[in-house]
């Protein structure tokens, strides 16, 4: 059985000012010319489909004309729900979907107890979904701790009771939307680590032949069985090292897994330079650099005038200036802006870079428990109003 595993398309996101949903839509090209060039037998998508729970009109139309397109295979296309995604909305039509092969798995009622099963010349594989958990909405459900770990352990217990009932030898597959320890983030994942511990154990999925996992954008393997595709696009600088790609999953008869990868379009480069303002604009070290999107780092002793305007007359695609350091800065007077400030900062470090600001000194470790108590409060709050 030939599996293409991908996740985290993020539909409808942005590359700082850049609009990527014409790159978007070659990649959805290019995942179905693929799928059809290497024989899959089913497309397995690990959550993160939209990059909001409530995905913008261009978004919409543009999954609506990719789910077309790619039911023309005429193989299953099997997806769970990522923590971007608004369960509910996407799950929407389900069932009639279903029947054109497009298996929406956002239900951890039955996405964990309710398999697609495949047949091959060897057998069954039962093909389960774990749509992204939030602990504090489905610790209650799954009667378990209000963790990341917990509910993930009680879905997988689900899902092995269920796989129980079934043959001996019938094969297995978990689609997931999770950080599993061992793997390596970026910061244009949003963070997931509201109502508890955010890492989930790689030995939770044991006795699954192979593990599809979203949510980190760099393909990467958390052992042998267990794989991250990676987003099929960068969404921040620090995935400029990354390759992107499609994985093809190759499952042999006793459940081994053999993986390849095919590189995903690549609709601009991505790089980060860092120097003076002169030194940018005169080097010719950096003139291979003038179509790339860039993210620019000044080391100047002070800010100079109209940074931006004066890097784009080289580097017509620079998308990101982080100014000199306010130590670096003589004049004290010179502030970077606003959004300057907060780029490369999660909801927590704002908090504390504000504390830090008004009084003077970094929050104490009990100030620090309490600011991220009531960050993970705040964002609970938002995510049950977008679902």
């Amino acid at each position: 059985m030939r599996f293409l595993h991908t996740s985290d398309w993020h539909l409808g996101r942005r590359f700082h000012e850049a609009d990527l949903i014409d790159a978007q839509r070659a990649f959805l090209t290019h995942l179905y010319d693929t799928a059809r060039e290497k024989h899959v037998d089913a497309i397995l998508v690990a959550g993160d489909i939209y990059d909001r729970a409530i995905p913008s009109l261009d978004a919409v139309r543009l999954f609506d004309s990719a789910l077309t397109q790619l039911a023309e295979l005429h193989i299953p296309i099997i997806m769970i729900s990522g923590n971007h995604d608004s369960a509910h909305r996407l799950g929407v039509g389900a069932s009639v979907l279903a029947r054109a092969g497009v298996h929406l798995q956002t239900d951890p009622d039955t996405a964990c107890t309710r398999p697609v099963l495949l047949d091959d010349d060897h057998g069954t594989i039962a093909v389960y979904g774990i749509p992204y958990l939030e602990p504090s909405l489905t610790h209650e459900d799954l009667d378990t701790d209000k963790s990341h770990q917990a509910v993930t352990a009680a879905a997988m217990d689900r899902i092995r009771a269920d796989l129980a009932a079934y043959p001996p030898h019938t094969r297995s597959v978990v689609i997931a939307h999770a950080f599993v320890a061992g793997g390596e983030p970026s910061t244009s994942e949003r963070d997931i680590t509201v109502g508890g511990l955010d890492y989930v154990a790689a030995g939770t999925f044991h006795d699954i032949d192979y593990v599809a996992l979203g949510h980190l954008h760099g393909a990467q393997d958390v052992n042998d069985r267990i794989h991250y595709s990676g987003s099929p696009l960068a969404y921040s600088f620090s995935e400029a090292h990354h390759t992107k790609t499609l994985t093809i999953v190759d499952m042999a008869a006793d459940g081994t897994v053999a993986l390849s990868h095919v590189p995903t379009p690549v609709p601009r480069p991505l790089a980060r330079l860092k120097g003076t303002l002169k030194d940018l604009l005169t080097d010719p070290a950096h003139e291979p650099l003038t179509g790339s999107w860039l993210q620019v780092t000044l080391t100047d002793p002070a800010l100079p005038y109209e940074p931006m305007a004066q890097l784009r007359r080289r580097f017509p695609h620079v998308l990101s200036l982080v100014p000199p350091s306010p130590g670096q800065l003589k004049q004290p007077g010179e502030h970077s802006t606003y959004t300057q400030r907060l780029q490369g900062r999660n909801d927590l470090d704002i908090a504390c870079d504000f504390v830090t600001k008004v009084r003077g000194d970094a929050p104490t470790p009990a100030e620090h428990a309490l600011l991220r108590q009531a960050v993970e409060h705040a964002q609970h709050t938002a995510h049950e109003e977008t679902v």
